[in-house]
């Protein structure tokens, strides 16, 4: 591992980052409390897996969709809500938090508003089986998109926070932590609390399961009232949106480390395009019920517990680059495994499927260790427009979700074969990637 940073490219002298580019004053007291807003935001983001797992994208959304809907084209448009609203508002939202002298407001007031939408979803599913509900599909997705769009702001603000508050070699501890501590608390949820909400016939079992992560996200905005974030001077950045997004362009044309990252990363989110037909082929070929779906939303929150706790250690000790290049050869062959066990598999043995989930929780930690990569690569001042760069990258492959959906109906074996290539090429774009952590340590 040490080779591999040693072989990468020099960037220039511009885009070298420094670790803490500030006053001394205010790094002092960053470090002081470096710890304390550590476990803070590693709390905080317990009760967010603890939300997740009750909705998560490759089992219990597009198994709800399935109650509401079934086509698979209209499962294939949860994708592309779900990206394209975390890549557009993001960017929209760069330069107001990047003005703002506390970046964990806007946290709080994103995470409460994604507990308002799930409060409302909630809500709408207590009539499902009582009453013809047509328009219920058209209403989710607007829903599941303004949802996702309060998410990608959350997340931007969070991995910028992050940037503010915690060093660039302890950002792995941070995702170690939260991921471990994350996943097994969620893991004991999901096991007391979702079979029975799913058994409950004709969906209604869903308005206790989305009750449940809108309370989840309103405990997890109450922690953020205990983060101690240093107070920075009122920014002055233009935040038109024409301006933010010739700004994206202007970025990917002109910084080099970040046109490569930009670049593996489209590729790599095509992995996303087959999230939501995992369980359907576990459903449709294997004839799994609500006791595998609970199966697997616990063991893909296992690995992404355990993924986290080791590409955390790795990250901060070797740098992100050789991470999110094992990472994404790792997911490449995610989707021949679910095609291979599909096919040697029997409903009798439809429990080795789980393998498949296992495997699926390395996708949140992959982008979580990207977004992390880019923190690396410029000064904490353009962490926003960075990290909402890359969302918008990550957001344009997304848009051939329904047609893949589509396809997916036709023949899904090719297709799987097809994005496992494509991802398998992200990874050998990550040898085109520089290596930030030489320059954070020569600067330190």
């Amino acid at each position: 591992m040490k080779n591999d940073n040693d072989n990468s490219e020099s960037t220039s002298e511009t885009e070298s980052p420094e670790i803490f580019p500030i006053d001394r004053e205010h790094r002092e007291e960053r470090t002081e409390w470096e710890l304390w807003n550590l476990l803070t935001l590693a709390a905080h983001h317990v009760f967010m897996r603890l939300a997740w797992i009750f909705k998560t994208e490759t089992v219990i959304m597009p198994a709800f969709l399935d109650v509401i809907a079934g086509a698979g084209w209209i499962r294939g448009c949860l994708p592309v809500f779900n990206r394209i609203s975390q890549s557009i508002a993001p960017v929209l939202a760069s330069a107001s938090l990047r003005n703002m002298p506390c970046k964990v407001r806007m946290m709080k007031q994103t995470t409460m508003l994604m507990a308002f939408l799930f409060g409302c979803l909630s809500f709408l599913c207590l009539n499902l089986g009582r009453e013809e509900m047509d328009w219920f599909p058209a209403v989710f997705l607007i829903i599941y998109a303004m949802f996702f769009a309060a998410t990608g702001v959350n997340q931007l603000s969070f991995n910028t926070l992050q940037g503010k508050l915690i060093r660039p070699h302890r950002r792995g501890r941070l995702m170690s932590i939260a991921g471990m501590a994350g996943s097994l608390v969620a893991m004991v949820g999901a096991y007391f609390l979702l079979t029975a909400w799913l058994a409950i016939p004709e969906g209604r079992g869903f308005s206790w399961i989305f009750g449940f992560t809108s309370l989840c996200f309103v405990l997890a905005s109450a922690i953020l009232w205990i983060v101690h974030e240093p107070t920075d001077e009122q920014g002055t950045s233009e935040s038109h949106p024409g301006k933010l997004f010739r700004n994206v362009w202007r970025t990917l044309r002109e910084h080099r480390s970040m046109q490569r990252v930009a670049f593996a990363a489209m590729l790599f989110i095509c992995t996303l395009l087959l999230f939501p037909h995992y369980q359907w082929l576990g459903r449709e070929v294997l004839g799994a019920g609500p006791t595998d779906l609970m199966m697997w939303v616990i063991v893909q929150n296992l690995s992404v517990g355990i993924f986290s706790w080791i590409t955390g250690y790795y990250g901060d000790r070797y740098g992100y680059r050789i991470v999110i290049r094992v990472e994404m050869f790792a997911m490449a062959f995610v989707p021949m495994v679910a095609i291979g066990l599909s096919e040697i598999l029997t409903p009798e043995t439809r429990g080795w499927y789980t393998l498949t989930f296992l495997l699926l929780g390395l996708t949140p930690v992959t982008m979580k260790t990207m977004f992390n990569y880019v923190l690396e690569l410029v000064e904490e001042e353009h962490h926003p427009h960075f990290l909402s760069t890359l969302n918008v990258c990550m957001a344009a492959p997304l848009f051939f979700a329904p047609l893949v959906g589509y396809l997916i109906d036709w023949n899904y074996r090719l297709i799987f074969l097809i994005i496992a290539a494509i991802v398998f090429t992200a990874g050998l774009l990550t040898f085109r990637m520089d290596e930030p952590r030489q320059h954070l340590n020569s600067h330190s």
